[in-house]
This record gives C-alpha cells, sequence and structure tokens, in this order.
C-alpha cells in the first residue's frame, strides 16, 4: 500500500511538471522511490524483515502461534508470514524454498526431510496427544479401547460414521498408521470400506466441526480438540495408547532466504521462556495444558 501511494505521488509530481509520466519498468519503482527519499520529495519507508513459516493446522488452530508471533516480532524487529496448512503441503512448501521454517507433527517425514538435505535439523519443541472423539452415547461401542482396537471395531461396525483428514495432513498420517498397525491396508481395505469412512479434506478444526454435525468419529490432536470443545456435542472416546503421542518438532529449511532469523526461531521456541509459555498455554482457559514443552528431548 505504501508503495503505491509513493509511485502515485511521483507520478503527480512529473505531472506537475507539465511531462507525460512513463510507466517505470522492473527496477525502476525502486530506483526512483529511494531518488525522491533522498531529496526530500517523499518520506523514508522502513523495510522491515520478513520470515516466513509454514505450520500445521493444529498449531494455528489452537491460537498458539497467534499467541507465540507477536513476541517473536517484538524481540527481532521482523514481520512473521505464518502459513498454515497439513505436514505433508507444509514440507512441500520448504522443499520448494518457499518458507524459510517449518514446524510440523509427523518423526517419519520429518526425518525424510532433513535426510533429502530439505532441513538442518528436527527439532522437538512441544508433544500432546491425539484422541479419538465421537458421540456421547458411542454407538459403535469403543469407548476404552486401544486405537487398534477402536479401529477394527468401526471396520466391523461398517456403519458408524468416521470422518478422516484425508488431507496428507501429520494427523491424517497418524490415522494411517493406526489402520496399519491393526492389520488394515489403507489404499485396498479403509479407504474403499464404504459410505461410514468419509475422507474431509480439510483442517483439524473443520474436520471436528463436520464430524459434529455427521455425529460421528475422528482422531483429534488434544489442542484442537479443547480449543473447538465448546461447539461441539463430541466427546474423548479412546485417549490411552502409545499410538496416540503427538509430538511438534521446529526445521530449518536448508534454502531459507535469511537463516540467522530462521535459527533465531528455532532458538526461540526452544528457550526455556517460551517453553515454559508453551506448557502455560491454554490452562486458564481449559484448565489442562494444550501442548507440553519438550526442547531437548529426543522424541
Amino acid at each position: 500500500m505504501k508503495r503505491s501511494i509513493v509511485l502515485a505521488m511521483l507520478a503527480l509530481i512529473l505531472a506537475g511538471c507539465g511531462e507525460e509520466p512513463l510507466p517505470l519498468q522492473t527496477g525502476e519503482a525502486d530506483s526512483a522511490i529511494e531518488e525522491a527519499t533522498e531529496v526530500g520529495t517523499v518520506a523514508p519507508i522502513a523495510r522491515v524483515e520478513r520470515l516466513r513459516v509454514a505450520t500445521t493446522t493444529s498449531l494455528y488452530d489452537t491460537g498458539l502461534w497467534g499467541y507465540l508471533e507477536p513476541m517473536f516480532e517484538d524481540m527481532y524487529g521482523v514481520e512473521l508470514d505464518v502459513l498454515y496448512a497439513g505436514t505433508g503441503k507444509a514440507l512441500d512448501w520448504g522443499m520448494r524454498g518457499d518458507v524459510d521454517v517449518v514446524t510440523v507433527h509427523s518423526r517419519t517425514r520429518e526425518e525424510l526431510f532433513v535426510s533429502e538435505g530439505f532441513g538442518l535439523e528436527r527439532v522437538p519443541f512441544a508433544y500432546n496427544y491425539f484422541l479419538v472423539v465421537g458421540p456421547a452415547d458411542d454407538p459403535a461401542g469403543i469407548s476404552g479401547m486401544s486405537p487398534e482396537e477402536a479401529f477394527s471395531v468401526l471396520m466391523e461396525n461398517g456403519e458408524a460414521v468416521f470422518v478422516s483428514r484425508g488431507d496428507d495432513s501429520g494427523t491424517h498420517g497418524k490415522e494411517r498408521s493406526i489402520w496399519t498397525a491393526a492389520g488394515f491396508d489403507y489404499e485396498a481395505e479403509v479407504r474403499t470400506a464404504g459410505s461410514w469412512y468419509v475422507e474431509g479434506g480439510s483442517g483439524m478444526g473443520p474436520t471436528l466441526v463436520m464430524a459434529n454435525e455427521m455425529q460421528g468419529y475422528t482422531l483429534s490432536d488434544i489442542g484442537t480438540y479443547l480449543a473447538y470443545q465448546g461447539d461441539l456435542d463430541l466427546v474423548p472416546v479412546v485417549d490411552q495408547g502409545d499410538a496416540l503421542l503427538n509430538v511438534y518438532s521446529v526445521l530449518q529449511v536448508g534454502a531459507s532466504r535469511n537463516p540467522e532469523l530462521s535459527a533465531a526461531l528455532v532458538e526461540f521456541l526452544t528457550s526455556s521462556e517460551v517453553q515454559r509459555l508453551i506448557g502455560d498455554y491454554g490452562v486458564e482457559a481449559y484448565g489442562m495444558q494444550l501442548f507440553s514443552p519438550c526442547a531437548g528431548q529426543d522424541i
């Protein structure tokens, strides 16, 4: 917006001199602005550095990035552009060099991202757990089961609706791994199992809303579920099992346009003060932690 105003002013100045202004070509705009600034025609424009971060929908939907973003911006004098999508999309942006930092939750894919040279290091900074949530009357009767047992019962039932993220996200990857552990071929058996299995193709918040509207089950991270709980009739029905661990990591992109600030964001998220803030986030509003800090742990 400021740039457009400056160019408009320059055009008016030239017009006032009786000359027909010519369209500015690539590169000429910056030169014209600099010259105008030097002679005092326009006030200097502050150029603020920008850092691009790709994050998962769960970290965004819970409001954690909205909470941390202004702190980092004030500390480093930078504009943080936070783009949110599923883990697959976020990592794709990192592979293309479209972002400087990635914060996602799929260890296997994160380690592959690093081993293939797209990221410098996988650095865990927080974790929580997944839940299988569903209607309070639990029509499939899966309450208290392990995730693998619950998925087996859903398959055998063939009627109780299950809404999948279906978006190649970290949550979708976790769901696929549970189906595999339960003994099912995801592509050959689960996706074609029938109308009870619904692929939403969207983020965690919209998936919870869809499951609520259909009175079905879904797999959700606990943070997003708590953030949306007030608008849902769904309750946790499966909340125990090693498979439900959900670890978030930060990865500096190798092709970052600003490696110094990228490294600073990794340091910021893993610093003792920010780790404390992450652990405290949401406790007052929800009565429990949305995220547990875990910097320095190999999980």
